[in-house]
């Protein structure tokens, strides 16, 4: 039986490529819900995964679930939809509330609003600690390496590392930060290779290896 489809998809930069996640969703909703093309609609955010009241189309979505347009929502894993265990909790809620399934495919998570599995609640909330715990993580290495190159010669007297400014000898975060973090992490998961990374950032190869293997904690690698 056919059903109406949101597939959610984000990503946190502007230049970011979607299209992994919507070939996920999308054939997720074709070959496992039996949707067709007429069924799916596609909310896309461009924004950090931090807190969901700054995505639009996170909004949206949730306006149509409650207003009972939509029967199944499709992500491709629990960090699109957020990155804190309490914007997931209220994400649950609001769905199961509304009578609205929730899958998410890359870890073959589905939770029904009318069954109540113990184990797939306590695995979801696990899921969304981790994503919680990893957001942290990287915002505590990204910390500790600034304090790390504060110390060293390069730091005082060599160039800004890609996705930095200096400010009177202080690194700064440049406009395109979040984005660089992004790529690297693509690169360093194996979604992205490091050609594809050097001409994103408008670098070189070189600059992405060495960016990679010597100042990964300035990215929370």
């Amino acid at each position: 039986m056919c059903v109406s489809v949101a597939c959610y998809v984000r990503v946190s930069t502007a230049k970011q490529n979607l299209d992994r996640q919507l070939t996920s969703t999308k054939e997720y909703a074709e070959e496992r819900l039996g949707a067709d093309l007429t069924d799916i609609e596609i909310y896309r955010d461009k924004a950090t995964g931090t807190s969901t009241t700054a995505r639009d189309d996170y909004q949206r979505l949730m306006e149509d679930v409650e207003a009972g347009e939509v029967d199944a929502v499709v992500a491709h894993e629990v960090s699109r939809v957020a990155r804190s265990i309490s914007d997931l909790e209220t994400t649950a809620d609001r769905l199961r509330e509304a009578g609205v399934e929730l899958h998410i495919v890359s870890e073959g998570l589905v939770m029904r609003p009318d069954e109540e599995d113990p184990y797939q609640r306590a695995l979801f909330q696990l899921l969304g600690v981790f994503a919680e715990l990893e957001a942290n993580i990287k915002r505590q290495n990204i910390r500790e390496g600034l304090a790390a190159r504060r110390e060293s010669e390069e730091y005082r007297h060599g160039p800004a590392p890609l996705g930095f400014t200096k400010n009177d000898g202080t690194l700064v975060e440049s406009e395109d930060y979040q984005r660089v973090c992004e790529v690297l992490d693509q690169v360093v998961r194996g979604d992205m290779s490091k050609r594809k990374a050097a001409n994103e950032l408008d670098t070189s190869r070189r600059t992405i290896n060495r960016t990679i293997e010597e100042r990964g904690d300035l990215y929370g690698l």
